[in-house]
């Protein structure tokens, strides 16, 4: 990943987001050629002089500080992950940065998910690897077990398995946050081969990856609420909730639960009953 290019396409992005009227700027005369607020303009807002704003926006700004990158986050208007993002791309890269380890999961995180018996849970990696999962989540989702280990990757499944995209009621939002959460993680690790090779084989394969993944947005997994339709027992209404390891913060366990008494609640029992010899991972 080249951070530079990485870091002039984002801030490229975000300035077309803004036009001068809606951070309470006068446009400045004659045609403009390009969306959204100039260079000098976002400069202007943020207290740097325009030299300085280019010299960044290249990546050609040297030690840049928390106090310029938090200016400019607030300019651009940016969300928490949207300001992590560019923390990552503005910072120097450290030398002789250890390569990316083998992502395991501790046994008693296993064990929790395996003991989430009426909750579909899993554990997902810094490249949407799915590591670790229950009987339930199988159920509702996919066999991984029956799936290859390259297979188990909910980027490859989101674009490339039908039989997955068709659980979702609105597989385009399901999509873009999988491309978003893989373009943050992109600028947490730049030099993670595995990483660089999946979003170059996304890319080739997928022509609405390749489009998301030029929008350049970022987004974290947070929590929220899915439609899916299953097709044994219908459609599910689901609150899921991104949990952080502690020990890890590039693994997350992720759970969906549903409301008492609901109809999903009933579908969700109805699965779980049919799925009580099912192998666990």
């Amino acid at each position: 990943m080249d951070k530079r290019a990485e870091l002039t396409e984002f801030l490229r992005t975000r300035r077309a987001r803004l036009q001068p009227e809606d951070v309470g700027l006068h446009p400045y005369g004659g045609r403009r050629r390009v969306p959204g607020l100039r260079r000098e303009e976002l400069a202007q807002l943020a207290g740097v002089s325009v030299d300085y704003y280019v010299r960044l926006e290249q990546g050609r700004a040297v030690n840049v500080s928390e106090e310029i990158l938090e200016a400019v986050a607030r300019a651009l208007r940016l969300d928490d992950d949207e300001r992590a993002y560019l923390r990552n791309l503005a910072k120097p890269t450290r030398s002789r940065r250890r390569p990316p380890r083998t992502e395991r999961v501790r046994p008693g995180v296993r064990r929790l998910v395996d003991m989430a018996g009426d909750v579909p849970a899993y554990v997902v990696g810094r490249r949407c690897d799915v590591l670790a999962w229950n009987r339930l989540a199988a159920a509702l989702f996919t066999d991984f077990d029956a799936l290859t280990p390259q297979q188990r990757n909910w980027a490859r499944l989101i674009f490339f398995n039908e039989d997955v995209q068709a659980v979702f009621d609105d597989w385009t939002v399901k999509a873009r946050e999988t491309v978003a959460y893989l373009r943050l993680k992109a600028g947490e690790h730049p030099d993670d081969p595995e990483l660089a090779a999946l979003v170059g084989e996304l890319s080739v394969k997928s022509e609405d990856f390749r489009r998301w993944w030029a929008d350049h947005n970022v987004k974290d997994k947070s929590n929220g609420r899915k439609v899916l339709h299953h097709p044994l027992v219908g459609d599910l209404v689901l609150d899921y909730e991104s949990l952080r390891l502690p020990d890890d913060p590039d693994q997350v366990l992720i759970t969906y639960t549903v409301e008492a008494n609901s109809p999903s609640e009933t579908n969700l029992r109805l699965l779980a009953s049919w799925n009580t010899e099912a192998p666990v991972a």
